[in-house]
């Protein structure tokens, strides 16, 4: 049950926003539901596809664990640096900074590589589904915005200082990641003792 349940949020969640690359699709659907409308409804789409992956991961964690591959205990170490990354590279998208402007899609460069961490730290198959479909959805999500032109930022800031403000709040970000919510949260340390 919790297998299909993720499937079935991997499925609302990822179809959502691939809606989103479909720049027609897109401009049809606001001119009929307004700027607004189009807000609230895809809100509560992926929303819902969201609480179907959280809630269908845990059932099956908690249920019906299905392990495809050992990976190699180094590969948590692996995924841990990329992790760092990861959360530099999501801050680098709210921050004006050179980062962000040599990343030109730091949110889409944030989540592959945090799909791609997991995906060579776990070899389970719910993990496999989940890292993967958002691994390929960034390759994707990529791929289209540069067919469409849109190369991000082209000019960065002058100096570097919002780029040390990226790298202190995404080391931040990283270890709140890593000391609290993936062992509180999560159920599996980071770090092991």
């Amino acid at each position: 049950m919790g297998l299909m349940c993720l499937i079935v949020g991997l499925a609302v969640f990822h179809a959502s926003h691939l809606f989103v690359t479909r720049r027609d699709a897109r401009a049809a659907a606001i001119e009929r539901l307004g700027t607004n409308g189009y807000r609230i409804a895809f809100s509560l789409v992926s929303l819902a596809g969201l609480v179907l992956i959280i809630w269908g991961f845990a059932q099956y964690r908690a249920t019906g664990w299905i392990d495809v591959w050992y990976p190699p205990v180094f590969m948590r170490h692996i995924a841990a640096t990329l992790m760092l990354f990861a959360a530099i590279f999501f801050v680098a998208t709210y921050i004006p900074s050179h980062i962000k402007t040599r990343l030109k899609h730091p949110m889409l460069t944030a989540v592959k590589t945090w799909a791609l961490a997991h995906l060579l730290a776990n070899g389970d198959l719910g993990s496999i589904l989940l890292f993967g479909s958002f691994l390929a959805w960034g390759v994707m999500a990529r791929i289209a915005a540069k067919k469409r032109g849109d190369n991000g930022p082209v000019t960065a800031p002058s100096g570097y200082r919002n780029d040390i403000i990226v790298v202190v709040a995404g080391l931040a970000l990283y270890a709140a990641l890593a000391f609290y919510f993936h062992p509180y949260v999560i159920g599996v340390p980071v770090f092991s003792k």
